[in-house]
């Protein structure tokens, strides 16, 4: 490979404070369709560009992902969920001011711009604003929420350094960005909010006491 892409596959990156020129070198990736591991405030992340049918094929051909999953996303900032979704509920605008940035999904009514493949043939897209520097300025620079599965094979652990995305990944990946051992622990919890009551669809990182005291009642 040569230009943009005539790069080491991992690349060491500042945690605290990200290289914005690693990181524009990883938005270009996604744009030209390639995958990127990344650090989240969880695990290992796999980015692509959300609106690209190339790359969600990749990632679903580098994960063995099953054909009706689908994909979350990792957004910058609330303007940039709001690009995705039909609608953002006074339940959404509440839970994102007490969890955002956070390891809380929120599964919203997706934008009929965005790929039936991402959503699983369904008509949602979960999706988050991560705390992870790394994570939050990778989104910021593509200009658009990111892909935010884990880094792994399906059905294997979920990946919490640079080296288990290549073991796991290997060349399908075009860049990892290595910002250190990741904190681990329990995903993102995932709550879909297109059904009343809310529903748990993941218990996770995020207490479900802790959303229960924001919405004033208990989850089913």
């Amino acid at each position: 490979m040569t230009g943009v892409f005539a790069v080491q596959q991992i690349q060491s990156v500042d945690p605290l404070q990200p290289n914005q020129g690693l990181i524009g070198r990883a938005a270009d990736l996604l744009r030209a369709g390639r995958l990127v591991g990344y650090p989240t405030e969880t695990f290992y992340g796999l980015a692509a560009d959300p609106r690209s049918p190339q790359a969600i094929e990749a990632i679903f051909a580098a994960k063995g992902r099953p054909e009706r999953m689908a994909l979350p996303l990792i957004a910058a900032d609330r303007a940039a969920v709001c690009a995705c979704v039909r609608e953002f509920s006074d339940i959404a605008e509440r839970l994102a001011a007490a969890f955002w940035p956070g390891a809380l999904t929120l599964v919203l009514p997706a934008s009929p711009s965005l790929p039936p493949r991402l959503l699983g043939g369904g008509q949602t897209v979960g999706i988050r604003i991560s705390p992870n520097p790394v994570a939050a300025a990778l989104a910021r620079a593509f200009g658009g929420p990111i892909v935010a599965t884990s880094a792994n094979r399906s059905g294997q652990p979920a990946p919490m350094s640079a080296l288990e995305v290549q073991e796991a990944l290997g060349k399908d990946v075009a860049l990892i960005l290595d910002g250190g051992q990741s904190r681990g622990g329990q995903a993102s919890t995932v709550l879909d909010l297109t059904c009343d009551p809310a529903r748990v669809v993941r218990s996770g990182a995020v207490p479900l006491s802790a959303i229960e005291q924001i919405l004033g009642r208990r989850l089913g």
